[in-house]
C-alpha cells in the first residue's frame, strides 16, 4: 500500500489520471463549476490572492456542492432499480433540499427526515428556507425532534416501505458515503485541470467540513492523482475537530479504495481547524456574521450561514494574521446553500 505524501503545483499536470467510470453516475450538473479571482477582497487582504470555485452555481434546486455527492448517489441508486430515495438531515438541510430536487427530476419519490438538530425555533428557521423547497419540490418531511436517530428512523421507514414493494435508497448525513464521496474525487481532478489551463498554482484550497464528504472526496481525489491529501484544509461546522478529523481520515480511505485500493492516505494529511465552530452546528458567530458581509459587500457574492460563512471566517481570519503571503494564491469553494440565509433573517 502506498502513502501519498509529495505534490506537484497545482498547475501541473497530475502524475496520474483519474477513472470513475466503473461507478454509476446520473449527471446533475451543467459541466465544471468555474474558478474565480476575488480581486476587491484579495486587496482587502494585502496582497493574498482569493479565488473561488463557484460550486453553487449548479441550477438544479438552487444549487450547491452536494449535486456532486448525488451524481454518483442517484447514479447507484437508479443501477439497483430503486424508485424511493430517502436522506436524512438537519431541519435546513441543503442535502436534503438538493436529494429532493434530483429526485424530482429522475421520477423518483422522496422522502426527507429532518431534525430540529439547531436550537432555533423562528418561524423563517422552521417554515423558510430550505424546507420550503423541500416542500415546493415534492419531498415528504419527516419531523423529529433534535435528539431523534434520524437514519434509525430513515431505515425504518424503508423498510415499511419495501413490505409495500417500493424499491428504496437511503442516503447516509450529507450524501457522504463513499460513493457520495466519489463526487468531490471527481471535483479535485476538475479543479487540476482548470488550474492547467488557467496558469494558476494553488497554496490551499480551502472548504468547510460537515458531514467531511467534501473534504474526504478531495483528498482521496488528489491522492489518486498523486498530489498531497494537505492542499485541502477545512473549518468544521459540525463536530469537534478531532472526531471530524477521524471521520474525515475513514471516507477519504474509504473513498480512495473505490478508485485505487493500492493507496492511502495518512491522517497527518488530514487538515482540519476548529477556530470556527463556535457554539456548535448551525449556531451564528459573529465572525460568521461579518465574513458573510465581506463577501456580498465587496463582491456581490452571496455565502451560506452554516457552512460556507463560517469556513470563509477562518480564511479571512488567516489572510489578517498573516499565515498567507503576499502573491499566495488560495482557491475558496463556495458550497451554495444560499436558501438558508432566509432562515437566518434574525441572526443578521
Amino acid at each position: 500500500m502506498t502513502t501519498v505524501t509529495n505534490s506537484p503545483a497545482t498547475n501541473s499536470a497530475p502524475a496520474r489520471q483519474l477513472d470513475l467510470s466503473r461507478h454509476a453516475r446520473h449527471p446533475l450538473l451543467e459541466g465544471p463549476t468555474p474558478i474565480q479571482p476575488l480581486p476587491r477582497l484579495s486587496a482587502e487582504f494585502g496582497g493574498v490572492n482569493i479565488y473561488v470555485k463557484r460550486d453553487d452555481l449548479n441550477g438544479l434546486g438552487g444549487g450547491g456542492s452536494k449535486l456532486r455527492k448525488l451524481e454518483f448517489l442517484v447514479g447507484e441508486a437508479r443501477a439497483m432499480g430503486a424508485d424511493t430515495i430517502i436522506t436524512v438531515g438537519a431541519r435546513q438541510s441543503n442535502h436534503a433540499r438538493l436529494t429532493a430536487a434530483a429526485a424530482a427530476r429522475l421520477g423518483l419519490q422522496c422522502e426527507l427526515v429532518l431534525t430540529r438538530a439547531v436550537p432555533r425555533d423562528e418561524p423563517e428557521y422552521l417554515e423558510n428556507g430550505n424546507v420550503l423547497l423541500d416542500e415546493l419540490l415534492g419531498a415528504r418531511v419527516h419531523d423529529l425532534p433534535g435528539t431523534a436517530n434520524a437514519l434509525a428512523f430513515a431505515q425504518e421507514r424503508a423498510d415499511a416501505l419495501r413490505t409495500q414493494g417500493r424499491k428504496v435508497y437511503v442516503c447516509p448525513l450529507g450524501g457522504s458515503s463513499p460513493v457520495g464521496c466519489l463526487g468531490y474525487a471527481a471535483c479535485a481532478a476538475e479543479i487540476m485541470t482548470q488550474a492547467h489551463a488557467q496558469g494558476l498554482s494553488f497554496s490551499r484550497i480551502v472548504v468547510p467540513n460537515g458531514s467531511g464528504g467534501m473534504q474526504a472526496g478531495l483528498a482521496a481525489g488528489f491522492a489518486a492523482l498523486g498530489i498531497d491529501p494537505g492542499l485541502v484544509m477545512a473549518y468544521t461546522v459540525l463536530a469537534k475537530a478531532e472526531q471530524a478529523h477521524a471521520t474525515t481520515v475513514e471516507k477519504a480511505n474509504q473513498t480512495l479504495a473505490l478508485i485505487d485500493p493500492a493507496l492511502h492516505i495518512d491522517g497527518r494529511s488530514i487538515v482540519i481547524e476548529k477556530t470556527q465552530l463556535g457554539e456548535g452546528y448551525g449556531i451564528p458567530t459573529d465572525a460568521m456574521r461579518e465574513a458573510v458581509r465581506l463577501m456580498a459587500s465587496k463582491e456581490g457574492l452571496l455565502l451560506d450561514p452554516v457552512y460556507g460563512g463560517k469556513a470563509f471566517a477562518g480564511l479571512v481570519q488567516a489572510a489578517r494574521s498573516g499565515r498567507h503571503a503576499p502573491g499566495e494564491n488560495i482557491l475558496f469553494i463556495m458550497t451554495g446553500g444560499l436558501p438558508g440565509l432566509f432562515a437566518y433573517r434574525s441572526a443578521f
